[in-house]
């Protein structure tokens, strides 16, 4: 073994062709790792040179009278931002240039984005679209980013309009906050009137009722009035009539009154002076001494005077009857007469009391007057007996006929001074009395049509409450439902919030709300084990991927075999040329992994144990490769290949593993390359002790196994492989 691997050293140090060679493949593999690493260094970065369309069709809107154009303020934004290289022009020659390949993708701001936006505020909110047109097909990677800044855009919009609207909300909430802090004392006094509604609830229902029933009665009252108006109507017709027909008798009264007025006075006289005649008579008789013959004289004297002055008395009181009886005639005839003669009764009692007075003096004189002449009758019976006697009757006759004289001449003055003006005053006030009446019932007979029409608009006004009445006790049961519901749920309210913490809640600063919902959450990134760079964190994978590659370009021109393959036995064939290809697979490690620290200057965590992982993996991978190729010949090749495109594939170096198809899923478990690179990432990011033992363990019995292989195997399979490998060159295809 030792021989093999010297003398092997010994060739390349002695033949500079040999030197140059073997220099060129430990080299070369780092640069496949160094040129991809640095092509991958930080992509996203460089998104600025990426050309991408915008075209803005938006013709703005107007929102409550507020002139709206988000397309345009996008526009002005996207200017500032340099994360792609913005391209503003107009629909046509953005499509064009997309589909040429001139433009990656293009974003378009329809016509109605703004009016779209708008709509926030009505019943039927519709969303604003922006159009986004990408070209795949010019690379993989690109279309990908260009989606995510479409996608950033959006966001970017979608952040700013939600912001604004709930910067808008938030004001408004603060506005309602310090109303409802103000409306606190309102609001406590309408819980209370709820609550009252509530206890009272029961009392309006009846009350209600009642209204109800009442209203049926008032009903049956107006159709009754309305049935008595035709009778109220004819009644206040009569009552005119009559009016007319007493003014009229009253004024025929009045007339007739002032007529026998002076006749009355002369009988009144003319009675007096009778009186006064019989007064003087007696006295002239007095002092006489009368005889029978006389005494008759004398009497027939006194009856005739007597007889002239009652019938003159008789006179004044037959016209003092027809007075009254004229005053009595409009009661007599007109017993019927409505309310609005009623007035008149009051002055016909006061004329009537005046007349009866004098009727009442009238009789009394008239009594006098008749004693008078029966005193004179009995002078004659009397002669007989005494003078004295006779003398004393004619001092009474003289006494008597004097009163009655006086009596006459007081009833005189009293007629003229009180009994005619107070009739004539009374008609006047009865006259008055009737005119203020004709005009009551003038005014009730023109009142009595608006009446009516009163009377049927009220009708329908009361079917009408009837109805509403009627349509609120069957609504009641509901109505007596929601008012307890909400009672119980104000108590509710009341026993799990205070309305003053909602007052507290809406009240807010507008603008620090409005930057909340503009970011509401900020992302704090506490990264565990930092990578700087994409780069950085491809590094392990392409590093791996080198040494594999390294590998594959050793067995791919290095001879497996020893020259002299008969004076060793096949494992130490095996193990002396294996240690050759080892010693070179760990320069290459060292080139790639120092390359990266100190030329690419990558950010590596653990760089020491970058390096040896670095170098136990290319042990692990050219035990593999160099065993399948000793083993198997160019079948082994083949199989180093392919097992490397299996690994680039389900190792899960660039993809998460659990974003692979099943089947890579299913052969990451047996891959190499699955613990190389995980390793690798440990020394990058930072060691977790437990997962760089899981890889140490995995890859060395992956070395374990193939060096089982080579050293059990290589001589068994090694006669055929020969046979094998040997009829391939004579196709003059293969070396």
């Amino acid at each position: 073994m030792w021989n093999i691997f010297a003398r092997d050293w010994k060739s390349i140090s002695t033949n500079w062709v040999a030197m140059i060679l073997i220099g060129g493949l430990i080299v070369l593999p780092s640069l496949y790792a160094w040129f991809n690493i640095k092509a991958s260094w930080d992509p996203y970065s460089q998104t600025d040179q990426l050309p991408v369309a915008v075209v803005n069709e938006d013709a703005g809107a107007t929102v409550r009278d507020k002139d709206i154009d988000v397309g345009n303020d996008l526009v002005e934004k996207l200017k500032d931002n340099d994360s792609f290289d913005w391209k503003f022009t107009d629909r046509e020659t953005a499509m064009d240039k997309v589909e040429y390949g001139d433009y990656y993708a293009a974003i378009v701001i329809p016509e109605e984005f703004s009016e779209n936006l708008g709509t926030v505020i009505s019943d039927e909110p519709q969303k604003s679209n922006v159009e986004y047109y990408v070209n795949e097909k010019i690379n993989a990677i690109a279309p990908k980013i260009t989606e995510k800044g479409a996608s950033v855009l959006v966001d970017q919009i979608t952040n700013e309009f939600v912001s604004e609207v709930n910067g808008t909300v938030a004001e408004l909430f603060n506005d309602l906050g310090i109303e409802l802090e103000n409306d606190l004392p309102d609001i406590k006094r309408f819980e209370e009137y709820v609550f009252k509604l509530e206890e009272n609830l029961p009392e309006i229902h009846d009350l209600i009722t009642g209204a109800y029933d009442d209203s049926q009665s008032a009903a049956s009252i107006i159709n009754d009035v309305q049935g008595l108006l035709p009778r109220a109507e004819k009644v206040t017709d009569q009552g005119l009539g009559t009016i007319n027909e007493t003014t009229t008798f009253l004024n025929d009264a009045e007339k007739r009154l002032k007529e026998i007025a002076p006749q009355v006075e002369s009988d009144l006289k003319k009675a007096q002076q009778t009186a006064e005649d019989v007064n003087s008579f007696i006295k002239d008789v007095q002092s006489l001494d009368l005889d029978l013959e006389g005494v008759t004289q004398l009497k027939d004297g006194i009856n005739q005077r007597t007889n002239q002055a009652l019938e003159q008395l008789n006179t004044v009181e037959n016209l003092l009857k027809q007075v009254q009886q004229q005053q009595q005639q409009p009661d007599a005839e007109n017993p019927e007469n409505g309310e609005g003669t009623q007035n008149t009764q009051p002055n016909s009692e006061a004329s009537q009391q005046a007349i009866n007075q004098a009727l009442t003096s009238v009789s009394t004189i008239r009594e006098r007057l008749q004693t008078v002449q029966n005193d004179a009758g009995q002078i004659e019976g009397r002669l007989n007996e005494s003078q004295k006697e006779i003398d004393d009757t004619l001092s009474t006759l003289e006494q008597k006929s004097g009163e009655t004289a006086d009596r006459i001449d007081a009833f005189l003055k009293e007629y003229n001074e009180n009994i005619e003006p107070r009739v004539l005053e009374e008609i006047d006030q009865a006259q008055q009395t009737l005119s203020e009446a004709r005009s009551i019932l003038t005014e009730a007979q023109s009142t009595i049509p608006r009446i009516q029409q009163v009377l049927g608009s009220t009708e329908g006004n009361l079917a009408e409450g009837q109805d509403i009445l009627e349509y609120m006790l069957n609504e009641y049961p509901y109505v007596n439902e929601k008012v307890n519901q909400m009672a119980d749920r104000i108590r509710d309210i009341q026993g799990e919030t205070d309305i003053n913490d909602i007052i507290e809640l809406l009240k807010n600063d507008p603008e620090a709300e409005q930057s909340f919902f503009e970011e509401p959450v900020n992302l704090s990134k506490n990264t565990m084990f930092p990578i700087e760079n994409y780069g950085t964190g491809m590094t392990p994978f392409y590093t791996v991927l080198s040494l594999w590659v390294g590998a594959l370009l050793l067995v791919s021109l290095l001879s497996t075999e020893p020259i002299h393959t008969s004076e060793y036995r096949s494992y130490e064939q095996y193990l002396g040329k294996l240690a050759t290809f080892l010693s070179i697979g760990v320069l290459q490690t060292l080139v790639v992994t120092l390359g990266n620290l100190f030329i690419l200057k990558i950010g590596i965590a653990e760089s020491l144990y970058f390096v040896l992982f670095g170098m136990g993996i290319s042990m692990v991978f050219m035990t593999i490769v160099f065993t399948l190729v000793s083993v198997l010949g160019d079948v082994g090749k083949a199989g180093a290949i392919v097992f490397l495109v299996l690994q680039i594939a389900g190792s899960g170096g660039t993809y998460p593993v659990a974003l692979l198809p099943e089947f890579f899923q299913n052969i990451h478990p047996f891959l190499p390359f699955s613990y190389a690179v995980d390793l690798l990432r440990e020394a990058t990011g930072g060691i977790v002790e437990a997962r760089v033992q899981t890889d140490v363990i995995r890859l060395v019995a992956f070395a374990a196994l193939f060096l089982s292989i080579g050293v059990f195997l290589k001589g068994p399979l090694h006669e055929n492989s020969r046979k094998l490998m040997k009829k391939s060159r004579e196709s003059g295809l293969f070396h």
